[in-house]
């Protein structure tokens, strides 16, 4: 399963897995490698690629969410035979995918079901939270307890009862939520936790806003810490293991084009590659193209100078390093409600979410707003998939997509993989 074939064409990508922890998951397939990065590592020092793609799925992807998603993308890709076409005839890619655990109750091994029918129940969903959470503290289980007891017996409550409250607040304390300010870390570039405040928010919303009942009413505070814990795995992952592994594969194969593409809070993977360890690492060389697709990061992480805080972004050394030699490329679409709507709810508990270009907001994504305080980049509309774009290297790109990105996970059309394969090739000097 590691090895999967790409829907409709005779090419295949790797699929590499790690734990909530950001470690690789050990791969029965890797022969004496014991990690499938590894065996990477070992085959590409016969087989030379030319490019090699590394992709990062975002929120609520578990391991057949994510094998999907790849599927989609990539066959999306490969789809374009004018793009292939023009890459040239000595063009070898090697694809890869990453998997991470950003599903509180998904499924994270094959062939197996985590639930036994279709719409989980109330102590399912708890079992899968208390496990979702787990960092080793007993006290987790008897916290959200407390909470999923209340929901159980209050479900339709118009007030978080005190010793609700209280569970939230101390549950949030164990799991180390940290909140400071836009120039901070993307997992602690929000507001304080305030279970009451987002309790409050989410009843205001109304019911259209709770994710088929499973975080309504008293649970939805949950969608704000479940948020923040996604966000702090996918810097994790991104600034160790994956850092280190893009640097591995630069050493094994120094004449490859690394591009790297990222979705959702996959874009904090991708820009976490890029920034290394505390943001202030590098890689060997700067890889030739990034895509940040419908990004769930602050609009505000690459600036140059934020004015509420007079610092940089968190990202900005990645672009200032630079970190990228050939073209940034960011999606944004107003059919994006889980990056318009919920990114400001779970980041600041606001509802400020209308999408105005003439007021940008402090709380915001990337893929609704594109990527704001950065002298150079460019705002333009993305184009129908027979049209070339005047990329250049260095250049970033904040890409009007409305017209072809219809929902945040609508990304496989034909229009945006042919965006991707003209940053590919801006990147390449193609």
């Amino acid at each position: 399963m590691p090895l999967c074939d790409i829907p409709g064409s005779l090419s295949s990508y790797w699929l590499v897995s790690f734990d909530k922890d950001g470690d690789e998951l050990k791969d029965p397939t890797a022969g004496t490698h014991t990690f499938l990065s590894a065996r990477i590592l070992s085959e590409i020092r016969d087989h030379r690629p030319t490019d090699i793609f590394l992709s990062s799925h975002g929120w609520k992807g578990d391991l057949p969410g994510a094998k999907a998603q790849y599927d989609r993308w990539f066959g999306a890709m490969l789809a374009r035979q004018d793009d292939l076409r023009a890459m040239g005839t000595d063009f070898r890619p090697l694809w890869i995918g990453l998997h991470w655990p950003s599903l509180p109750f998904g499924e994270e091994t094959f062939g197996t079901t985590s639930f036994s029918a279709e719409h989980p129940s109330q102590e399912e969903i708890l079992e899968k939270y208390i496990e979702f959470f787990d960092n080793g503290s007993h006290d987790i289980r008897q916290l959200l307890g407390t909470i999923f007891r209340e929901h159980q017996e209050n479900a339709g409550a118009v007030q978080m009862p005190e010793h609700v409250a209280r569970a939230y607040r101390e549950l949030s304390q164990l799991i180390g939520y940290e909140s400071g300010g836009l120039d901070a870390p993307p997992d602690s570039d929000g507001v304080d936790f305030d279970p009451v405040a987002a309790f409050e928010v989410s009843e205001e919303l109304g019911d259209d806003f709770a994710e088929s009942a499973v975080l309504s009413g008293l649970l939805s505070p949950l969608r704000q810490l479940s948020f923040w814990t996604m966000k702090k795995r996918a810097r994790r992952l991104g600034e160790n293991a994956m850092h280190a592994f893009c640097r591995a594969l630069q050493g094994e194969c120094p004449a490859a084009r690394i591009h790297l593409i990222g979705h959702s809070f996959g874009c904090i993977v991708v820009s976490s590659i890029l920034g290394g360890p505390g943001g202030t690492a590098r890689l060997a060389r700067p890889v030739e193209s990034v895509v940040l697709i419908q990004g769930a990061v602050s609009l505000w992480a690459f600036a140059d100078f934020i004015d509420v805080v007079a610092k940089p972004g968190y990202f900005n050394s990645m672009l200032r390093g630079p970190a990228v030699r050939g073209p940034i490329v960011i999606t944004r679409s107003k059919h994006d409600g889980a990056v318009g709507t919920l990114y400001p709810l779970a980041v600041g508990i606001t509802l400020q979410v209308a999408f105005d270009g003439q007021q940008l907001p402090i709380f915001g994504g990337i893929g609704t707003w594109g990527m704001q305080g950065v002298r150079e980049a460019e705002d333009i509309v993305m184009l129908p998939a027979s049209e070339p774009y005047a990329f250049r290297s260095g250049g970033i790109y904040n890409l009007e997509s409305t017209e072809y990105v219809g929902g945040h996970s609508a990304i496989d059309g034909p229009e945006v993989a042919h965006a991707i394969w003209e940053a590919v090739r801006t990147g390449a000097g193609k």
